[in-house]
């Protein structure tokens, strides 16, 4: 980067100019439009995105800090809040807010049950634990990490669910919430939160369900007939729940959901302060600021979809997903998984003859975007609405990918394929965190070293961050061998 292009121009830029630079930065990013991406963008087309523009747009400029001045928005969040409720069975007592996301959403229950401990008689709680399946997403990981909070991990059965025996050996005086997925991201499965709701019930704990991913989705898929075990407030135990408008919900981004089944509960997240010279401050969330145009769209979006439209988007989905997955079960050499519950899903090798990192290099050379897993090693897929119109393609393309691999064993040794390998088997994680938080280091200096991922313009070849560390990693095992 050079440091001269970045400075403050003395004079500004015309209009245009300025955006067909940022059309031509993005023409490297993931190609979302033609569904080659499974993951990251819910895009469900060109007219709803526009009308999510529009009504961004509306409160482009608005504030929902404070919600007397701008009680427009106030009235969104509520109705967003109820709405969602509904969906999940809560009661009306359920209360919640709206968030920047499903990482908000993953951080405000941690602070909110520590606190709610440390206010009733567990005092004496010095260091705070949480039991969550060892499958939870990183997001509470960076929960327990920010909130110092201990996060202990129960391991997962065969069928990739969480072991409830093992959560409730794990429970101590320190326990002060319990976690489920529904479903998990890397396998698509629903822990058994009616088992983990009557632990929690029987303890006294707080039980919080993580359906950013599903929340918006699963209540459409056991409408349609499908059989999905209960995961919401109707589970005896279930204290919360987290679900993201910006996923299934088909809003724009920074719109997700956080939901107490009361405000016994609710309570401990409000932050408050009075004795600020500006005057006295109070707010439900993380942030102080809050985009106005997020958690409008979000409104809008839920009311020009409808159960109707939701539960249409959710069939084209189901169905989509089924395809998908009998096709990769057509291929010998690969298999699902465990047993998903909705449309994300990974799919790993069950020949030596395939690697399977090989073969996502050789979908990402026909034009995929691919996402891998480390445990197991996999291949994973997020499916929305308008992937239905490239199924035939993925699979067909999968299947001369997987052949390709078949025939060449030596690929599993080279490019991305390797690189990731080695990552999954490293003993020594320790290592590569710490060669992890050198590159972030490096991006955010004042240097600005970005990785070509992120910086690559058009017809720059790409490489994955996975390969940097890996190269990395690899130069320190090196090194290290060298001196012995």
């Amino acid at each position: 980067m050079n440091k001269d292009s970045v400075k403050l121009p003395k004079k500004g830029m015309d209009k245009k100019e300025i955006l067909d630079m940022m059309k031509s930065y993005g023409q490297g990013d993931a190609n979302y439009r033609d569904s080659k991406t499974w993951s990251l963008v819910y895009y469900i087309g060109e007219e709803h995105t526009q009308f999510l523009k529009d009504a961004y747009s509306l409160y482009f400029s608005e504030n929902a800090l404070n919600p007397m001045a701008f009680q427009s928005l106030k009235r969104f969040e509520s109705e967003v809040i109820r709405m969602t409720a509904n969906l999940l069975n809560g009661d009306r007592n359920v209360v919640g807010s709206m968030t920047s996301g499903g990482t908000e959403s993953c951080l405000l229950p941690v602070v909110t049950y520590r606190d709610l401990a440390r206010s009733k008689r567990r005092l004496w709680i010095k260091k705070p634990e949480m039991i969550a399946p060892e499958s939870i997403h990183v997001a509470w990981e960076k929960a327990a990490h920010y909130f110092d909070v201990k996060m202990v991990h129960a391991p997962v059965g065969k069928d990739y669910r969480v072991d409830v025996e093992a959560v409730k050996k794990l429970i101590n005086r320190n326990t002060i919430m319990l976690l489920g997925s529904a479903p998990s991201y890397p396998h698509g499965v629903i822990d058994p939160i009616e088992e983990l709701g009557a632990i929690a019930h029987e303890n006294n704990i707080p039980l919080h369900v993580d359906s950013c991913l599903g929340g918006f989705l699963l209540p459409f898929v056991e409408r349609l007939g499908y059989d999905i075990p209960a995961f919401d407030f109707r589970v005896p135990g279930v204290t919360s729940i987290s679900a993201d408008v910006h996923k299934y919900g088909y809003s724009a981004k920074g719109a997700s959901t956080v939901l107490y089944k009361n405000m016994d509960y609710m309570r401990h997240q409000i932050y408050a302060y009075t004795d600020w010279s500006g005057g006295i401050y109070v707010s439900a969330g993380m942030l102080g600021t809050r985009p106005g145009g997020a958690i409008a769209a979000a409104w809008a979006s839920m009311k020009a979809l409808g159960e109707d439209g939701y539960l249409e988007k959710t069939r084209i989905v189901m169905e989509a997903t089924k395809k998908i997955m009998d096709g990769i079960k057509s291929i010998p050499e690969l298999e699902i998984v465990g047993s998903p519950d909705m449309s994300v899903f990974a799919y790993k090798s069950r020949s030596k003859k395939v690697n399977i990192y090989a073969v996502g290099d050789q979908m990402e050379q026909k034009g995929w975007n691919i996402d891998r897993l480390q445990r197991p090693k996999a291949l994973h897929a997020m499916v929305t609405p308008l992937h239905e119109r490239v199924v035939d393609e993925y699979i067909s393309d999968l299947k001369k990918s997987v052949e390709y691999v078949r025939g060449k064993p030596g690929l599993a040794s080279k490019g991305n394929a390797a690189m990731y390998g080695m990552i999954a088997n490293v003993p020594l994680r320790g290592m590569i965190k710490k060669e992890v938080l050198k590159m972030m280091e490096e991006m955010y200096s004042p240097e600005g070293k970005m990785p070509s991922l992120a910086s690559g313009g058009p017809g720059e070849e790409k490489e994955p961050l996975v390969m940097k560390v890996a190269a990395r990693v690899l130069n320190v095992i090196d090194r290290f061998r060298k001196e012995e």
